[in-house]
């Protein structure tokens, strides 16, 4: 049993406070913080109400080392749990090593002025975790996160050698209203607007945003259309199984999403530099997401499933084989149970669960480690305990595309 901190009040934060407090045994004793402290009283009545129990919270501006750092001290956790903004990740990681404590998160660092978004800032950190005899788990969220432990269940139990890896994700939730983020507005735009990129033979391959389309016939959901994207666990799984020729990154969007989406660009909406309004700089992609639903809101109003997995090609005693490993999630089985949609718990599922394995030392090490580092076995044992079941079937081949 183990006090654990976590930082951030977004659906993402309430999914996993909520799915530790149904896990009294591992977590004795949870304090959720955050910039609003209202935001977090909201999650601890909810917490309590719906699994009796009581949680701490508490007022913290995560940019603010010092403070952090104090906090951390007061209530000397076992783990800080990262569930803020990607801008704070070096923050928080600097306030764990003050204190002495391990820190494990759900999405790389992002400087706010660069949408940019790669793991060689925290990498950087791996020599003072070590010296530190701490540990720092990065990316414990689905994608990246799942996905890279069921790219290792592969890896450990299906293929002796994995040659293409394709990432597909699909969420294919309607909330009725014409255009809203399924998680923070403003990182959900710089990510879907950065230019795509995919590893293949040994290198990089960049091209333009969202222009590269197919279609794929999703279980329990249907045909989608989906669009090849850049995203950070390509970056680890490259490092760490160089041997994979080729692996993408698949995201599904809807023709409204991106009409309004080439508006916004158009206009100058999803800009990320200050520009002058009234005497007074804004960000207008921080403006837009004002004025954007707050995607913990759209709990009530989502409906429909997630479905996200991996389709690895290689070899098994010496022939070609092709397994595709997935989870569907339903958005209002999600919101019945968490008071959140299927996005948010996607990804507070898998942090809860990531953070539970530290704490009962099934992972452990001291540096910094991504999820594909670590022994699959557990984490993929408790996703099915834990309300994201995954399963397994054979293709006929890869992709043809």
């Amino acid at each position: 049993m183990s006090k654990v901190l976590v930082i951030g009040a977004g659906g993402v934060g309430s999914v996993a406070v909520h799915k530790m407090a149904m896990n009294p045994d591992i977590f004795s004793h949870i304090t959720l913080a955050s910039r609003t402290k209202a935001k977090c009283d909201a999650i601890a009545e909810s917490v309590k109400q719906r699994t009796g129990v009581t949680i701490d919270t508490a007022a913290l501006d995560a940019d603010d080392v010092a403070a952090t750092t104090a906090l951390i001290k007061a209530v000397q956790p076992k783990l800080v749990v990262n569930l803020a903004l990607p801008y704070q990740d070096l923050n928080i990681m600097d306030a764990c090593l003050a204190a002495g404590v391990n820190y494990l998160d759900t999405a790389n660092y992002e400087p706010r002025d660069e949408a940019k978004f790669e793991y060689k800032w925290q990498w950087a950190y791996q020599d003072r975790f070590r010296e530190a005899g701490l540990m720092a788990l990065l990316g414990s969220g689905f994608d990246p996160g799942v996905t890279s432990v069921f790219t290792t269940w592969t890896k450990k139990h299906l293929l002796d050698r994995i040659d293409t890896l394709d990432i597909l994700d699909c969420n294919g939730g309607d909330t009725g209203l014409p255009f809203a983020t399924n998680f923070n507005p403003e990182i959900n735009l710089r990510e879907v607007t950065a230019p795509s990129r995919h590893w293949e033979n040994g290198e990089w391959v960049e091209g333009p945003a969202l222009a590269h389309k197919q279609v794929f016939d999703f279980d329990q959901v249907g045909p989608k259309n989906m669009y090849l994207m850049y995203h950070e666990e390509l970056e680890s799984l490259a490092k760490f199984y160089p041997e994979i020729k080729r692996i993408r990154f698949w995201m599904t969007f809807g023709d409204s999403y991106l009409k309004h989406l080439e508006v916004l660009e158009n206009v100058g909406m999803t800009r990320i530099d200050p520009v002058k309004f009234q005497g007074q700089e804004i960000i207008p992609i921080q403006f837009l997401k004002a004025l954007l639903p707050e995607p913990a809101s759209l709990g009530p109003l989502t409906k429909g499933k997630t479905n996200i997995g991996t389709i690895a090609t290689g070899v098994k005693d010496g022939a070609e084989k092709t397994v595709y490993v997935n989870n569907v999630c339903d958005h209002e089985e999600a919101y019945a149970e968490t008071g959140n949609q299927a996005v948010s718990y996607t990804t507070g599922v898998p942090a809860m669960i990531g953070a539970a394995l530290m704490l009962t030392g099934q992972w452990k090490g001291e540096g910094v480690f991504n999820m594909e580092q670590l022994d699959p076995d557990p984490f993929m044992d408790m996703l099915n305990k834990h309300g994201l079941p995954w399963k397994v079937r054979d293709l006929d081949g890869p992709l043809a595309f």
